[in-house]
């Protein structure tokens, strides 16, 4: 348990119910604050510090050391919190899914030194974590099949270890994966990577990369477009078990 969360909390006479009240959250998402590595997400926590009289690195003094690019903590933290997730990727094996070596090599060439990168590696690694809780979210992750044959600088081990972790994610209860074949020709995933994050609250917000930076996008008209654009490419994806036989004969190829 988060007993800095815990002894504020009975200092200040609240209780999960409570903060929930105050906050306009479910009082099941409050009790998880007291838990170790749960924080309210961005736009309730500094509300939560206020009402039980605390510096919120007083709180969360471990969770608050981000490893991230600050441009990307409010993602991680809706990504955190979230109880289904709808992932499509066109050029790279989706985050969550990534080995460590695969992860650096996503980043070779950039004008980083070699301490970033491995910041950068280790706070991707780290949101797998996600994935293995006691109640993970749905994952439902889609990704053109390029993605599997794609070298990575010519390293066959690389992405026969990579291939063979992705096989092993596909094997978890919450998680589906799927392949939009090659033949498929041009489709609405073209335009590039999406991912839809469902939040308790019922909130639904997206991330949508770019070149230079990711964009989170909270405004119902463009998630109504990107829903549309995710049914559309989920359309063109094979079932999970061919999905998962044309993965392994793609681990296959680099062994």
């Amino acid at each position: 348990m988060n007993h800095a969360v815990i002894e504020a909390m009975s200092a200040a006479g609240e209780t999960a119910d409570s903060l929930a009240a105050q906050i306009g959250v479910d009082p099941k998402t409050a009790a998880k604050w007291a838990n170790p590595g749960r924080i309210p997400q961005t736009r309730h926590r500094a509300q939560v510090a206020a009402i039980l009289g605390r510096e919120m690195e007083d709180l969360w003094p471990d969770v608050l050391k981000r490893r991230e690019p600050t441009w990307l903590r409010a993602w991680v933290d809706w990504e955190r919190e979230a109880v289904a997730l709808r992932w499509f990727e066109l050029a790279w094996v989706p985050g969550l899914f990534q080995t460590q070596a695969y992860a650096q090599a996503t980043l070779a060439g950039e004008a980083l030194t070699p301490d970033e990168v491995d910041q950068l590696v280790a706070a991707r690694i780290s949101r797998q974590a996600v994935l293995r809780r006691e109640r993970p979210p749905l994952l439902i992750a889609v990704v053109d099949e390029a993605v599997l044959y794609r070298s990575a600088y010519g390293d066959t081990a690389l992405m026969a270890e990579q291939l063979g972790y992705l096989i092993e994610c596909a094997a978890l209860p919450s998680v589906q994966i799927h392949v939009v074949p090659r033949d498929v020709g041009m489709y609405a995933g073209l335009g590039g990577p999406i991912i839809l994050a469902d939040l308790p609250d019922g909130l639904r917000v997206a991330h949508v990369d770019g070149q230079a930076r990711a964009q989170i996008i909270e405004q119902g008209p463009e998630i109504a477009t990107l829903e549309r654009r995710w049914a559309r490419i989920v359309g063109e994806a094979l079932p999970r078990a061919q999905s998962l036989d044309l993965i392994k004969k793609a681990a296959a190829s680099w062994t």
